[in-house]
């Protein structure tokens, strides 16, 4: 397998390398890690677990000091509402952004979910926020998360902009309230990736990257602007297996010109295709019957997450839904398109059945909705 270009059947592990690319819309961590507990059986899972959970950070991500599980109230029962933030590392005395919103809805079975990206050029009504100093006021949704985050005279808390993100996603969709809440660093991904051995998708056409090389390095900055040049690492159709920094850099990808032509809504599409396949090979037999390497990976997705259960930890949540299979989960796409004032584009909106999809979510109809707009469904 060449080192940058996506090989058809390689089979080299993928290594460490150095940097994390900016990206946004991509796979959440958590959906995958919940998904590969109901395929542990081995002797000893309990001290993974409890490795697992101790490498876990928590948070007070919704501003009712519910970080940790000390006092469970209840079982989890259904329906679930899980709301998942991805963000790249950054200077802790910078503001965060929300590169990745997706919200993760189980139904009362526990059995089965649906996952939906928020675009993140969404151009909405952030609310007030007093904890930041936020009077409210309309832009994109991945603004939220900074807003929310300002504290006087400290550096920014991205726990606190998560609340505020959240109340921002409720107010569009309807949701009154998140049964949980991830913030993923997207750093850990190649950490997770490399543990596992690489990860294996099947590329709907071929990819050309905006931003690496074939053997991984970034590309340059094009003089005076407007890209960069020089080799670029390319994704060939079909079944690859995909080393931690090409997966990502795929996911990365939303430009025709690289040859995604659904630009931003194909990005989503592709991340979607991510959740399922690390949620594939997280059950894989290579993996839960190998028990150091799922230790790795168990560890590596642990120190990738920051989680809050609202009573519950992230072990109760993924034996709560150990019926729950990477077949069983639907992938949503909510049709949208670009806001141009004057000839500038502002963001995205929804298209209007899209608010018919939240009804149905509130309502617990989303099966009866996805038989009447099967256009909703992504297909991967």
């Amino acid at each position: 397998m060449i080192v940058g270009k996506a090989g058809k059947g390689g089979k080299k592990k993928p290594s460490v390398w150095a940097g994390v690319p900016r990206w946004a819309q991509v796979c959440t961590v958590f959906g995958a890690v919940l998904m590969f507990f109901s395929g542990v059986s081995l002797v000893g899972v309990e001290a993974l677990l409890a490795r697992y959970e101790g490498a876990v950070g928590k948070a007070d991500l919704f501003g009712d000091q519910a970080a940790g599980a000390n006092e469970r109230t209840s079982d989890i029962k259904g329906p679930l509402n899980i709301l998942l933030v991805g963000v790249d590392p950054r200077k802790e005395e910078q503001l965060p952004l929300a590169d990745s919103i997706m919200v993760l809805h189980v139904p009362e079975g526990l059995d089965q979910a649906y996952l939906f990206s928020m675009p993140r050029d969404l151009y909405v009504q952030i609310p007030a926020f007093d904890k930041a100093g936020f009077r409210g006021g309309t832009d994109k949704l991945n603004a939220a998360m900074s807003y929310g985050s300002r504290v006087q005279g400290e550096n920014p808390s991205t726990a606190q902009g998560f609340e505020l993100l959240a109340k921002t996603v409720q107010s569009i969709t309807g949701i009154q309230r998140f049964d949980a809440g991830a913030i993923i660093n997207f750093g850990g991904f190649i950490k997770i990736v490399d543990a596992m051995g690489g990860v294996t998708m099947d590329i709907e056409q071929e990819v050309r990257s905006r931003h690496r090389r074939p053997d991984g390095t970034h590309r340059e900055p094009r003089p005076g602007g407007g890209g960069y040049v020089g080799e670029q690492a390319v994704y060939p159709e079909g079944e690859q297996l995909l080393e931690g920094w090409q997966a990502l850099d795929y996911v990365r990808q939303r430009y025709p010109e690289n040859g995604v032509p659904d630009g931003d809504y194909g990005r989503q599409r592709h991340q979607q295709q991510f959740v399922k396949a690390m949620a594939s090979q997280a059950l894989s037999a290579d993996v839960v019957t190998n028990p150091i390497k799922l230790d790795r990976v168990l560890r590596a997705a642990g120190e990738s997450l920051v989680f809050n259960g609202r009573g519950h930890n992230v072990i109760d949540f993924g034996l709560a839904l150990k019926d729950l299979r990477p077949g069983n989960i639907q992938m949503i796409k909510l049709p949208g398109g670009g806001i141009m004032d004057g000839g500038k584009y502002k963001g995205e909106r929804f298209e209007p059945a899209v608010q018919d999809f939240f009804q149905a979510l509130r309502d617990e109809q989303i099966d009866a909705f996805m038989l009447e707009h099967p256009d909703f469904q992504n297909k991967i």
